[in-house]
C-alpha cells in the first residue's frame, strides 16, 4: 500500500472516530425527543436528559481533543557533523543508499535502541525536521556494519513516510483511550459513591444493633461501561487497521537493511538486539547501580560504556540469547512482527556474497568514545545520580557489597540483641557456650515458612539450622570486610566473590559454622579463625 493511500486510510479511521461521537449523540438526542414526544413529562424526562448530557460530556471531550499529547523525547546529546563527522557520514551514506533525506539532527541517547522521528505537518502532508536517536549502548554492542543494518532500517520508514503518518494515527489512539478512560472513571466514581453509601447505611444500622446489608454495587455505572464497549470495540478495529500495516511497514524497513548492509550483517544485527536488550538490563541492575544505595557510582564514561567489558565476558551466554528468538509479538499492540519471523524472512533471502564482512566495532566510529560516554551520562542521569561518588570498578564492588552486608548484619544483631546475645559475634559464641538453645530462640525471630511454622522438636531445628548457619555467616563476612580480612572481588563474568587471606579459609570457614550449629554446638574453630587477633 503507498503513502499516500496509508495516508488516506489513517484519516478515514480518525474520521471515524469523529464520526461515532456524531452518531453516539444523535442517538442520545433522539432517545430525548422520543420521550418527550411520547409524553413524557416531569421528574422522568428531567432525569433521563440529565443522564444524556452525562453521558455526552466524555463524548464531546474526546472529540474537542485536537492536539496529539506529544511524549517526551529519549533525554540525549545532539551532535552535530563537526563533532561527530564519521558518524554523520554514516548515516549520510546509509540514507543515501535507502534513497531518502538524511536526518537534519542526530541525538545520542542511553538505550539499546535507534529511533527516527519526523516533526510532519498538515497532517503528515508537508515534511518536518527530523531527528535520529542512537543509543550508545547500541553501539556498544554492534559492529559498523550491523550499526549500518540498523540505521538502515530507520532510514526505511523516512524513505516510506512512515514517520510523517505516526502523527495522524497516534492522534486517533490517543483520542479513543482518552473517551474510554473518560467512561471507565465515570463508572468507577459511581460505583465508589455508591459503596460508601451502602457502607454509611451499614454503620448506621450497626450502630443500632441490627444486622447490616451486604455492600452491592451491581449495575452502578453499566451505562457508562456500555458506551466504553462501544469505543473498545472501535479501537480493537482501529489497532487491527493500523497495526498489521506497521509491521508491514518493519519487514519492508528489515529489507532496506539487507540491500544496505547485506543478508547477514542484517540478520546478525537483529540477534545482537534480541542480546543486547537483556544484557543491558542486567547490566545496568547489576553493575552500572550497584553502588547507588552506598553512593557510589562507576567513573565518568563507565555508566554505559561499562556495558563492553559485560559483553565480551559473557559471550557463552550471549550466544544462547542469539539463538532464543521471541515467536510472537511481546503484546497484541506491538507494531513489530515477532523477532523469530523477522530474521526467518531475512535469513531465507538468497546469498549475496556479504558474509564475513570485516567491520570494527561501533564505537569507533566516535571521534572520542570515551567522552561522549561522560557526556551523555549529564544529559541522561538525574542531579542526585550525578552527586554521587565516582569510584574504580573494583573499589565500587567492594564497598557496595561491604554496605549491603552490613545492613543485612544488622537485621541479625538487632536479633541477637533481643534475646540478650549481644549484637556481636563474639558475644553470640559466648551466649552459645552458656546456652545453646539460644541459637533457635534467635533464629524465631526471623521470617518462617508455613512447614518450619508448623514444625516442632527436631525437625523445627533442621528449618532452624540453615537459617542461623546464614545468620552466622552474615556476622562473619561483615567482621572480615570491616577488618580488611576479606575483599569482594569484581567480575565480569560472573557474581562478586568473597577473597580472604588464604586459599583454604573459606573451607574452614565452612567447617566452623557446621560445628558452631551441630546440636552439640562447639565454637572454638569459629573463634580461632576469625576472632583471634
Amino acid at each position: 500500500m503507498g503513502a499516500s493511500l496509508r495516508a488516506l486510510r489513517a484519516l478515514v479511521l480518525l474520521s471515524g472516530f469523529y464520526l461515532l461521537g456524531v452518531v453516539l449523540l444523535a442517538v442520545l438526542a433522539g432517545l430525548d425527543y422520543a420521550a418527550f414526544t411520547a409524553g413524557l413529562h416531569g421528574p422522568a424526562l428531567f432525569k433521563l436528559a440529565i443522564v444524556s448530557v452525562v453521558l455526552a460530556v466524555p463524548i464531546v471531550r474526546g472529540m474537542l481533543m485536537l492536539r496529539t499529547p506529544k511524549g517526551e523525547p529519549p533525554a540525549g546529546v545532539p551532535v552535530t557533523e563537526a563533532q561527530e563527522p564519521q558518524l554523520w557520514q554514516t548515516v549520510r551514506d546509509t540514507a543515501r543508499q535507502v534513497g531518502t533525506r538524511a536526518p537534519d539532527e542526530i541525538v545520542l541517547i542511553g538505550e539499546v535502541n535507534a529511533a527516527v522521528s519526523e516533526d510532519a505537518r498538515l497532517l503528515g502532508l508537508r515534511a518536518g525536521t527530523r531527528r535520529l536517536y542512537v543509543g550508545l549502548p547500541l553501539m556498544a554492542g554492534l559492529d559498523e556494519m550491523q550499526l549500518r543494518a540498523v540505521l538502515a532500517h530507520e532510514m526505511g520508514h523516512y524513505a516510506n513516510l512512515d514517520t510523517r503518518l505516526t502523527p495522524l494515527i497516534a492522534r486517533g489512539r490517543a483520542q479513543l483511550i482518552r473517551t474510554i478512560g473518560h467512561f471507565h472513571e465515570r463508572a468507577d466514581h459511581k460505583v465508589a459513591t455508591e459503596r460508601a453509601k451502602q457502607e454509611k447505611k451499614a454503620e448506621v444500622r450497626i450502630a443500632k444493633g441490627k444486622k447490616a446489608k451486604a455492600v452491592d454495587t451491581t449495575g452502578q455505572g453499566a451505562l457508562y461501561r456500555g458506551m466504553a464497549r462501544i469505543y473498545t470495540a472501535y479501537g480493537k478495529l482501529y489497532m487491527r487497521a493500523t497495526l498489521s500495516s506497521a509491521r508491514r511497514q518493519e519487514l519492508a524497513a528489515d529489507l532496506a537493511s539487507v540491500r544496505v548492509a547485506g543478508r547477514d550483517s542484517t540478520a546478525s544485527a537483529l540477534r545482537e538486539l534480541n542480546a543486547l536488550d537483556s544484557a543491558h538490563d542486567f547490566y545496568m541492575g547489576s553493575y552500572a547501580t550497584l553502588g547507588v544505595g552506598a553512593g557510589l557510582l562507576p567513573r565518568p564514561g563507565e555508566v554505559f560504556g561499562g556495558l563492553r567489558r559485560l559483553l565480551d565476558a559473557r559471550s557463552d551466554e550471549l550466544e544462547d540469547l542469539r539463538r532464543e528468538l521471541s515467536t510472537e509479538p511481546t503484546s497484541p499492540y506491538d507494531s513489530h512482527p515477532a523477532l523469530a519471523e523477522r530474521v526467518a524472512r531475512i535469513e531465507a533471502l538468497p546469498d549475496d556474497g556479504r558474509a564475513g564482512q570485516a567491520a570494527r566495532p561501533a564505537l569507533e566510529l566516535l571521534s572520542a568514545p570515551g567522552d561522549a560516554l561522560a557526556t551523555l551520562e549529564q544529559a541522561v542521569l538525574t542531579p542526585q545520580a550525578l552527586a554521587l561518588e565516582r569510584v574504580d570498578w573494583d573499589d565500587l564492588v567492594h564497598t557496595s557489597m561491604t554496605h549491603y552486608v552490613g545492613q543485612g548484619a544488622q537485621d541479625v544483631r538487632e536479633a541477637l540483641t533481643a534475646e540478650g546475645a549481644g549484637p556481636e559475634l563474639a558475644t553470640l559464641l559466648d551466649a552459645v557456650d552458656a546456652d545453646p538453645a539460644v541459637r533457635w530462640r534467635i533464629t524465631d525471630r526471623f521470617p518462617k515458612s508455613e512447614q518450619a511454622s508448623a514444625a516442632t522438636g527436631r525437625a523445627a531445628r533442621e528449618f532452624a539450622r540453615p537459617v542461623l548457619r546464614r545468620a552466622l555467616s552474615q556476622l562473619v563476612t561483615a567482621d572480615l570486610t570491616a577488618r580488611g580480612a576479606a575483599r569482594w572481588q569484581l567480575s565480569w563474568s560472573e557474581s562478586a566473590t568473597l577473597r580472604y587471606a588464604s586459599e583454604d579459609f573459606e573451607e574452614r570457614l565452612g567447617l566452623a559454622l557446621d560445628a558452631a550449629v551441630a546440636d552439640l554446638p562447639d565454637t572454638e574453630p569459629l573463634r580461632k579463625l576469625v576472632l583471634a587477633p
